[in-house]
């Protein structure tokens, strides 16, 4: 399985899904993280570690990766691609290069704008590879609060799921991204932990 994640908007936490869900895959196989990003935060995550991390970490931020990826990926059993903040012909091929595409949005107004332009390049790329799958999640929610809901009620109008999972704002992956680790090495029974393993549950389920 080859998973993009990818909005065009930055900030919205895409690194620190694709690093968690890096992880999670890797105690199911061998995993590769591809750092499509040009900022290469998810290498640089990977060098705060004191230790080498579950999964494999390579930066390639080319618009080839779709030509590439059948070698790039030989060997692995997943492949999670942290694809960069803007449209262009990079995020073209990172989309053409996945079997499924995550979008991360936070509940602001300004992301879902954003994710509509996601939208266009993932129907864009339907053309040419028909087969490929996509969803939403809503990251760095504030929990309770109606901003909340009513911005996963405006992404129910575009035409992909929104996960029911959802992954709350929380000090923990800040933390954690400074030292190199993720929130299930810190807290494995924490709330932060909990949210990460049911959104990759969630995601297999759709993906599979």
């Amino acid at each position: 399985m080859i998973v993009a994640l990818l909005n065009q908007k930055g900030g919205v936490g895409k690194t620190t899904l694709a690093v968690h869900l890096a992880a999670a895959l890797a105690e199911k196989g061998r995993t590769l993280l591809l750092d499509a990003d040009p900022q290469g935060s998810a290498v640089s995550w990977s060098s705060q570690r004191e230790s080498a991390p579950p999964f494999t970490v390579t930066a390639l931020a080319k618009p080839t990766i779709h030509r590439d990826i059948e070698q790039i990926a030989h060997g692995y059993d997943h492949v999670v691609i942290d694809g960069p903040p803007r449209a262009s012909d990079l995020a073209r091929s990172v989309i053409m290069a996945a079997d499924f595409v995550l979008i991360p949005v936070q509940p602001s107004p300004y992301d879902l704008w954003a994710a509509q332009e996601t939208v266009g390049l993932i129907q864009e790329a339907a053309t040419y590879k028909p087969g490929i799958k996509a969803a939403f999640i809503m990251n760095r929610k504030a929990v309770n609060t109606a901003i909340s809901k009513s911005a996963k009620e405006a992404l129910g109008d575009l035409p992909f799921p929104v996960l029911t999972a959802e992954v709350a704002q929380r000090v923990i992956f800040a933390e954690t991204a400074a030292t190199g680790e993720t929130v299930s090495e810190r807290e494995p029974n924490g709330q932060a932990a909990r949210e990460v393993a049911a959104f990759v549950a969630e995601l297999e389920r759709m993906a599979a």
